[in-house]
């Protein structure tokens, strides 16, 4: 949120932004909070600079803010990210009549680094459900869930927040498909096969219930005191369980999503099925596990081929 320091002016407008995020933008909570944060930073450099209102920004102003997280040592997908949140913010405040010129038109950011995301190896997914499915075979219901859990998200690619916010009436078992609630309010269906039915099937039959409560409501995870299990809950779970696994450097849920898109687009899925599956906007977001299978490819070709 605004600093206190901000002048009145700047704090407000900074509020309005957030409201504006929120009702006509449809973000997150968590999203308008990040988009804040950002917005927080650059207001304080311009106060720094003597700036009282939004008239005093100036693109000068703005290179100064992305300059001195650049020498603060931010990293250049920081940096990209700010300079939009600059652009974004500043575009509103034309719209809303806050300001008569926008001054980031002509602002620019250094390119985000392109780095391909952590994969599995389809050995090394068998492995991990292999390791969750013995673990849940003893009938202890949060084993049962990080089982069910673990199938759901390498089945669908699903965001770790979308998982956590599913509930039971999201599942569809006859047509094995999920209702996801994704970025932007934006709702899809996602397919899962059987290995995951299965395990999300033995979590409602015989996990769920041991840990319902009073506060459990609709949702489909809970914790072990049966409320909604939370993001953290779940990268806890799955960090361990690749941890577990001893030769791999995947962390989190994402490795899980990263995977899945892989394993599809290796296995022949149509690049725009699997941006449909994924909940991407753009078909470009999609692209990058085209890369990921290309670096692949090229890995096993200079292993195998003798004249590689």
């Amino acid at each position: 949120m605004s600093s206190p320091q901000l002048p009145a002016a700047l704090a407000e407008a900074a509020h309005g932004f957030g409201r504006y995020l929120e009702a006509e933008r449809g973000r997150s909570a968590h999203t308008v909070r990040a988009y804040l944060a950002d917005v927080g930073s650059l207001l304080a450099h311009a106060v720094s600079e003597n700036a009282e209102n939004l008239a005093d920004l100036e693109l000068g102003t703005l290179r100064r803010w992305l300059g001195a997280q650049s020498e603060a040592g931010m990293s250049r997908a920081t940096l990209a990210r700010r300079a939009a949140t600059a652009r974004a913010f500043t575009a509103w405040a034309v719209r809303e009549e806050l300001i008569t010129a926008d001054p980031a038109l002509r602002l620019k950011a250094p390119k985000r680094e392109k780095s391909l995301p952590g994969v599995l190896q389809q050995g090394q997914v068998q492995r991990l459900v292999a390791g969750a499915e013995s673990a849940a075979a003893g009938g202890e219901p949060l084993a049962v869930r990080n089982r069910a859990m673990l199938e759901l998200l390498y089945a669908t690619g699903v965001r770790v927040g979308e998982l956590s916010g599913l509930d039971v009436d999201d599942l569809d078992p006859d047509r094995r498909t999920l209702r996801v609630l994704g970025k932007g309010n934006k709702e899809r269906t996602v397919p899962y096969g059987l290995p995951a039915a299965l395990a999300v099937d033995d979590w409602l039959r015989r996990g769920r219930p041991a840990l319902a409560a009073a506060e459990s409501g609709p949702a489909l995870f809970l914790g072990a005191r049966g409320k909604r299990v939370d993001q953290r809950q779940v990268r806890s779970v799955v960090n361990g369980l690749l941890d577990g696994l001893g030769d791999t450097s995947a962390t989190g849920p994402h490795a899980l999503r990263h995977s899945a898109a892989t394993h599809l687009l290796d296995g022949g899925a149509d690049l725009r099925a699997v941006q449909e599956i994924l909940g991407h906007s753009s078909l470009a977001t999609t692209q990058i596990y085209t890369h990921v299978s290309v670096d692949r490819l090229r890995q096993s070709y200079q292993q195998a081929h003798p004249r590689a």
